[in-house]
């Protein structure tokens, strides 16, 4: 049997993108991204659904993230979800799942109509076996110019 793990998410940036190194020197940002789904309950009352994630970019996609992106930013994700562990201060185990980002499209400014204007992109076949503990490291990222049709 065949697994697949792919998450494909459209949504707004919550907060700026936040960008830091690891001790190696490659880039590593965090995305918090907001997904709205909206549905009507069972009285036929329209709803709306938020849900938050938090898309986490590595190497030269990362820092174009935190160039070109900030909070209320719509954009395009399709990535794969990770889980990552770690032992709190309190001394208990935590853990998270989060999306590693394979492909960022740039949907607009905030604020404005959304267009596609330009793509952050890491081919799955250029990552690195090793890396570090988030995800594997990235080696290309490229730049695209789509139109909005192309997201359908």
């Amino acid at each position: 049997m065949a697994n697949l793990n792919k998450v494909l998410l459209i949504g707004n940036l919550t907060r700026d993108p936040e960008l830091r190194y690891t001790p190696g020197g490659t880039a590593v940002a965090n995305l918090r991204m907001a997904t709205n789904r909206r549905f009507k309950d069972k009285t036929g009352e329209m709803r709306q659904e938020v849900c938050f994630i938090t898309v986490v970019a590595w190497d030269k996609q990362a820092e174009v993230c935190n160039q070109y992106l900030r909070k209320g930013s719509p954009l395009f994700v399709e990535g794969r979800l990770q889980t990552r562990s770690w032992d709190g201060n309190d001394g208990k185990k935590r853990s998270v799942v989060e999306v590693r980002a394979e492909r960022i499209q740039f949907l607009g400014q905030a604020g404005q109509k959304s267009e596609v204007v330009g793509e952050a992109q890491v081919p799955a076949a250029e990552e690195k076996s090793s890396g570090p503990a988030l995800g594997a490291e990235t080696d290309d990222v490229s730049w695209g110019q789509d139109s909005a049709e192309d997201m359908s």
